[in-house]
């Protein structure tokens, strides 16, 4: 039932003037869905409260409650067609009242972690888009159709969710930002291992789903107390995102899961200057996917020691600041900083192997990331002991990768197998750092078992990757003209 309104609802959104790409199917359904969810939490937590003999506060003032101006009901329960707002109507209360007021939110918080701060955030920071008020009242009645009452109806809404997510990120060359695939972050979870009691952090949050899938990692431990799941909830997953569309999805992703009110601040994170990062500030485990291909201005340059204006080099400055000394990372990179030549990568290399252990280099094959032509490596390192040795992994699942013969979980598993115990194999093998060049710090994947790898590139990843240099050169052009 559930996958059928989600399809009725991207139909109704197809035929609507405001949303023309996958991007906005799903911006445009996650404010409706965090509405709808937020109304089923209010309602569940009335009842508590009555079960317990105490009143509710409702969060929401009873006009702009779901119940008010989304699905009136009849006394069958049925919607009230009477009294339910459509056409312009509709449109207006949304767009004049709705949005508005749930935008105060924001001012009127006690904190930027309650759950009436992120109200207030979301609704700052998207739009409707939904133009035609017949339009919003059909997906409206659609959205109306799913319950977040049980876990199982939780889950199953998840799964839905993060396939739109997928979707989107498929959509087009600046899809990938918003999508990092599943498997291949669970391998990452695998190997560094988070443990309960332990605080995770992404700063580059994008969709959560490194948070996500670790809570569902977590959750799953053996023997989990009532305080441990509870400390899951509140004060174990902590992100920050910096474009306002993936920090709505992060949030109705985290919630989705089943996390009520994230941890996501939405900021830049790179405009944090890293001296003046505290102990308090710090995290046990790092899991991101930052962004690459960026250019960042010169101001933004001023906060980090190692000055660049590639904005993957300046997060992985970042994260090794904020990880705690014995914390553990994995983080997603394009693999050309393993032997980049400018002065930037090479003092980086040198930081990295000299305050990290970086013990495991994950190499990922061209395709791994769908809409992106682009090469990466998995860094794992652990903080605060120098670099002795470094084993590599050269993944092969055996094919080419792409939209419809995406990385799966058995493609990860001799990884993740072999590197418990960092064994060699045609694929693997380990690099002393003393025999890295003391210059260059040059780490580049090369092959001792097979040679370097020879990429056999499809077309489509050729082109994607043309259509990615073009987007990295508009960014470039746009900043220089930020700058004139």
């Amino acid at each position: 039932m559930f996958e059928q309104a989600f399809k009725n609802i991207d139909d109704i959104l197809w035929k609507e003037a405001g949303c023309t790409t996958e991007l906005d199917y799903t911006e445009q359904t996650s404010w409706l869905l965090f509405l709808k969810y937020l109304d089923a939490l209010e309602l569940d937590k009335a009842v508590e409260a009555e079960l317990e003999g105490k009143q509710y506060s409702f969060i929401l003032d009873e006009p702009c409650r779901w119940e008010s101006w989304a699905a009136p009901k009849d006394k069958d329960g049925k919607l009230d067609h009477s009294n339910a707002m459509t056409g312009d109507d509709l449109r207006d209360f949304v767009d004049q009242k709705l949005f508005p007021y749930l935008h105060g939110f924001k001012q009127r918080a006690s904190g930027p972690n309650t759950i009436e701060y992120k109200i207030g955030e979301i609704f700052g920071e998207i739009k409707n888009k939904i133009h035609s008020g017949y339009n919003l009242r059909g997906i409206i009645d659609h959205v109306d159709e799913l319950r977040f009452r049980s876990q199982s109806e939780k889950h199953e809404l998840s799964h839905l969710y993060e396939a739109k997510i997928r979707n989107m990120g498929n959509a087009g060359r600046n899809g990938g930002e918003y999508y990092t695939p599943r498997p291949l972050i669970r391998a990452i979870i695998k190997v560094v291992n988070p443990r309960l009691g332990e605080t995770i952090y992404d700063g580059a949050v994008g969709s959560a789903g490194f948070l996500c899938e670790s809570f569902d990692y977590l959750k799953e431990k053996p023997n989990i107390t009532v305080s441990e799941y509870q400390a899951l909830q509140t004060n174990t997953f902590y992100g920050k995102e910096k474009k306002s569309l993936a920090y709505v999805i992060a949030i109705m992703n985290m919630i989705l899961h089943g996390i009520e009110a994230p941890n996501i601040l939405h900021t830049n994170t790179l405009s944090e200057n890293l001296a003046d990062v505290q102990e308090k500030d710090r995290f046990d485990v790092i899991l991101a996917n930052p962004p690459f291909g960026g250019k960042e201005r010169k101001e933004l340059q001023q906060n980090f020691p190692i000055r660049t204006g590639e904005t993957a080099f300046l997060f992985l400055q970042h994260f090794i600041k904020m990880l705690k000394a014995g914390g553990r990372a994995g983080v997603v990179i394009k693999n050309t900083f393993l032997s980049n030549t400018d002065n930037a990568s090479v003092s980086l290399r040198k930081l990295l192997l000299e305050s990290c252990n970086l013990h495991t280099v994950l190499d990922c094959p061209g395709g791994t990331f769908q809409g992106a032509g682009v090469k990466t490596v998995v860094l794992f390192f652990e903080k605060g002991a120098p670099t002795q040795k470094t084993w590599y992994y050269q993944l092969d699942p055996g094919r080419n990768l792409g939209k419809t013969n995406p990385l799966n979980d058995d493609d990860l598993s001799d990884f993740v197998d072999r590197q418990k115990t960092y064994a060699d194999s045609p694929k693997s093998w380990t690099v002393d750092t003393a025999a890295v060049d003391q210059t260059t710090f040059d780490l580049s994947v090369k092959n001792p078992n097979g040679g370097e790898e020879i990429i056999h590139r499809t077309p489509q990843a050729i082109m994607d990757e043309i259509a990615l240099l073009d987007a990295e050169s508009a960014g470039v052009l746009a900043n220089i003209r930020g700058l004139l």
